[in-house]
């Protein structure tokens, strides 16, 4: 097996020239922090854009950032802090729930997996931040897509359809995203106690106010206190977060305390513990134990979410909490990943889908670890693919068997 590590675009364009004229498949990956997401890689060559970093245009007045595929997203992240910025959408740090260093994604990652984090009840995913692209299809073609301007739509976005492709389209080189003013100061407001069906019902009330809540999780008891570093203990947290000036954080995290206060005991998490907290929900850091137990990744109605985890763990044993007000579930396994019976569940109680984020490499060969799409959709997938990657020489078998 061969690892090519281009030193730029024109490098990356000639490699998969070469692989699509010898029908050779590339394993593409920027740092390789989400490489044990999706089937095993069947590939003979690996395509390591690792090199392809260093933010390429920043512009703090108007909201833009441009970069290399490759940069790291902490790099990013240090950068705009310093300028009170922020990618809203929060993007998950994969690296320690699959037993990585954390710190190891790219932008160009962050992208392709389409990420995001707690703030995605409010602000999006990556598709919904990225203004630009450029890549090379598996034709071995450069394009691009959008610009650096936020109002850019002319046109099909091409870097909206590569979110969420897991490198199964082109390879992304350089990537633009629209930034946005961080949050002066955050608090969480935490209720205590509550079972499933009760924090369904206090995050909907809370999301329902105008307290413009940023974040709503649900940590059951069996999780709850594998949260701030194991400072919580007493029962479930039901924790809503509230971000933005000051005073004005204050007068919202009062309104929800008097909305709540009345059915439930409640408690108010300050600043810094806030952001560790929401750190941990984002990457999923109960169920980063170092093992390969399976972790499942269900997006459901958040007024189903609870009662298909009900559901599920009459059927299987399984671990639990809930982001995204509920719409979001993350699953722990204790043995076998049951995916069978959880996406059975899942279309009973109205349809989702489910991601097996973590498992044993022999089973993620022989479980369809993407949700299944249905007929259509996997037929229109399929000419996209032929359209992008005729001979399927990028990450193929990744997403689907090939």
């Amino acid at each position: 097996m061969t690892t090519f590590i281009p030193q730029g675009a024109a490098e990356v364009l000639e490699i998969v020239r070469w692989a699509a004229a010898e029908e050779t498949p590339l394993e593409v990956l920027g740092h390789g922090s989400k490489r044990g997401i999706g089937r095993p890689a069947q590939t003979e060559h690996v395509l390591d854009l690792s090199r392809l970093s260093g933010v390429t245009l920043y512009e703090p007045e108007e909201l833009v950032l441009s970069a290399k595929a490759g940069t790291p997203l902490a790099e990013i992240e240090a950068l705009l802090a310093e300028h009170r910025q922020q990618l809203a959408f929060e993007p998950m740090d994969y690296g320690p729930l699959l037993g990585l260093e954390a710190g190891g994604g790219t932008i160009g990652g962050a992208l392709t997996a389409n990420l995001s984090g707690p703030r995605r009840i409010k602000a999006g995913a990556a598709r919904d931040h990225v203004l630009g692209v450029h890549a090379v299809s598996g034709r071995g073609e450069t394009f691009k897509s959008g610009g650096r301007v936020v109002k850019n739509v002319t046109g099909y976005d091409l870097s909206k359809g590569l979110a969420g492709s897991w490198g199964t389209l082109a390879v992304v080189t350089d990537v633009t995203f629209k930034v946005l003013p961080a949050a002066e100061t955050e608090k969480t407001l935490a209720v205590t106690g509550l079972y499933d069906a009760e924090a369904a019902a206090a995050m909907a009330e809370a999301m329902g106010s105008s307290a413009e809540v940023s974040g709503a999780a649900h940590l059951p008891e069996g999780v709850v206190g594998r949260f701030l570093q194991g400072g919580f203990s007493g029962g479930a947290r039901t924790v809503l977060r509230v971000e933005g000036v000051g005073p004005s954080v204050a007068y919202r995290i009062d309104l929800l305390s008097r909305l709540l206060k009345p059915h439930w005991a409640v408690e108010v998490i300050e600043e810094e513990e806030s952001r560790l907290l929401w750190r941990e929900i984002r990457d999923c850091r109960p169920f980063a134990d170092g093992t390969e137990a399976p972790v499942w990744r269900v997006s459901i109605a958040p007024t189903e979410g609870h009662r298909m985890v009900d559901a599920f763990r009459r059927a299987a044993g399984a671990n639990a909490f809930y982001d995204w007000q509920g719409g979001l579930v993350w699953l722990r396994m204790e043995a076998e990943p049951e995916a069978e019976v959880l996406r059975g569940l899942i279309a009973h109680f109205g349809g989702g889908h489910a991601t097996l984020v973590r498992v044993a490499p022999a089973i993620r060969a022989a479980v369809p670890v993407f949700q299944p799409q249905p007929p259509a959709l996997a037929a229109l997938s399929a000419r996209l693919k032929e359209q992008f990657d005729p001979k399927g020489i990028l990450n193929p078998g990744r997403m689907v068997a090939a």
